[in-house]
């Protein structure tokens, strides 16, 4: 189930296989790996998530909601190490083949409007999101990474773009 995760202006997209009626350390177990600390608060839609025996849908949690991560590191010393930066290109690329690259397979066989301006709007965001990480100079594994999840997210959007422009000729 994907979550997305907030910490100030850092955020991270988990793919994982947390069922529903998982309780919430599980969650929070995620969390502290992510941000290496113990100490945090996790709100979901205004609530603060307290009990950590209870299910995750107790807090209405369901796959693509937003958690909100309050109290650990400040988002400077989250995102300052080669490693974190490689994960977030590498959750970045992963939500985009797991979500969208199917979609794009079916729009290109039956082609609508809806599905081209949705499957547009969602890899122009992906997009965005990989051009906003700004990895140091001198992480060449890093900016390598980033430049290929970059080439491979306008690929696909070109494939889209293509796919759009042959339907639309054949009228």
């Amino acid at each position: 189930m994907p979550l997305t995760l907030t910490c100030g202006a850092d955020r991270k997209v988990v793919n994982t296989p947390l069922p529903l009626d998982s309780p919430l350390r599980d969650l929070r177990k995620i969390v502290a790996d992510w941000t290496g600390h113990e100490n945090f608060k996790l709100i979901h839609k205004g609530a603060l998530m307290k009990d950590d025996n209870a299910p995750l849908s107790a807090y209405k949690i369901r796959p693509n909601s937003t958690v909100a991560v309050i109290g650990g590191p400040t988002s400077a010393t989250i995102s300052r190490s080669e490693q974190n930066t490689l994960s977030h290109i590498n959750d970045e690329l992963s939500t985009v083949r797991s979500t969208l690259v199917p979609a794009l397979q079916s729009f290109v066989t039956t082609p609508t409007e809806k599905e081209h301006l949705r499957l547009s709007e969602l890899l122009l965001q992906s997009l965005l999101r990989l051009d906003a990480i700004t990895p140091d100079p001198t992480w060449e594994s890093a900016r390598r990474d980033r430049k290929a999840a970059v080439k491979e997210v306008q690929t696909y959007i070109d494939q889209l773009d293509e796919a759009w422009r042959s339907q639309t000729t054949v009228k």
